[in-house]
């Protein structure tokens, strides 16, 4: 097959856009007297996890926006969480509520999501965020999936009419990222691990959202010539034979590996980027959407909670 001229969807380019949008809708709220807040739960010490918390953390000062990190012992309980999560509903100056998860087993993680308050789930988790979403209205949705479509509009491809197909149907990715793609006039199918036939789908696919959680899950052979593929996926591997299947030849991948012991990968075999007309790139494509959109939704959140 002739290789098709094909387009790396920079998604951390695309954050940073959306990073300065946030940036001046803060900066003209301060006019207003409303400074958008955030806060952070994190329980533990998760090594990922805290990383990932305090980078949102550190954005929110960047952005100007105003930021609180809890931090809750690993041993804290479903009913001393249910607190937490009340007072922070009842804080006028936090308009979002984010939970950091893996929560530790002791904890009811579906009652946490549950009781924050639909207006301050800037996760969009909430099952009322997730009917508004459905019905096609004003909704906080989930931060990777709005990323989804916001790197399809700020790329130019054409959404409406085309056929999207969605590889994962998790609450936090694949469902969401459907409906987002629905109600942008997409024609959608969502698959799963137990679809049949599932390369048959694919290939009909224009758009092709890999969530699945599985590396290198979507081949060349999976792909329709021309699509755009999008990556959710992060997949760390540190097997050096899976390291040849997919980046064999790859100097700067063979570095990164000899130096960690390990490089990322996402649910995207990279052989098929040869195959599609766009694509996502993993790192550098839809991870760093995920802490804009973050920030964007808690600017939403303020605007919607005090009907501006």
């Amino acid at each position: 097959m002739a290789q098709i001229p094909n387009k790396v969807l920079n998604g951390t380019a695309i954050a940073a856009e959306i990073r300065q949008e946030v940036a001046m809708e803060v900066a003209a709220l301060a006019q207003r007297g409303v400074r958008p807040g955030l806060a952070a739960v994190l329980v533990g010490h998760v090594p990922a996890s805290e990383i990932y918390v305090r980078s949102k953390v550190k954005t929110c000062e960047e952005l100007g926006l105003f930021s609180e990190l809890i931090t809750p012992p690993e041993t804290v309980t479903t009913e001393e969480m249910l607190a937490l999560v009340n007072d922070l509903n009842c804080r006028e100056e936090i308009d979002g509520i984010l939970l950091q998860l893996p929560l530790p087993s002791q904890v009811d993680t579906k009652r946490l999501l549950d009781a924050v308050l639909p207006e301050k789930d800037v996760d969009g988790f909430h099952p009322i965020n997730a009917g508004r979403l459905q019905a096609g209205r004003p909704a906080l949705a989930p931060c990777t999936p709005a990323g989804v479509i916001e790197i399809l509009k700020r790329s130019g491809i054409p959404i409406a009419g085309a056929h999207a197909v969605v590889v994962g149907r998790s609450d936090i990715v694949g469902k969401p990222a459907a409906m987002l793609l629905l109600n942008e006039n997409a024609t959608v199918t969502l698959c799963h691990s137990r679809t049949r036939e599932l390369a048959e789908i694919t290939r009909q696919a224009d758009i092709l959202v890999a969530a699945i959680g599985r590396p290198g899950f979507i081949t060349a052979e999976m792909v329709k010539p021309g699509a755009t593929l999008i990556d959710v996926g992060i997949n760390r591997i540190t097997d050096r034979a899976e390291l040849e299947r997919f980046f064999g030849g790859d100097a700067k991948r063979e570095e990164t590996f000899a130096r960690r012991g390990s490089t990322i990968v996402g649910d995207v075999d990279p052989h098929a980027f040869a195959v599609a007309g766009a694509y996502t790139p993993v790192p550098g494509g839809v991870g760093p959407l995920t802490i804009a959109m973050l920030m964007a939704n808690t600017v939403k959140a303020a605007k919607l909670r005090r009907g501006l």
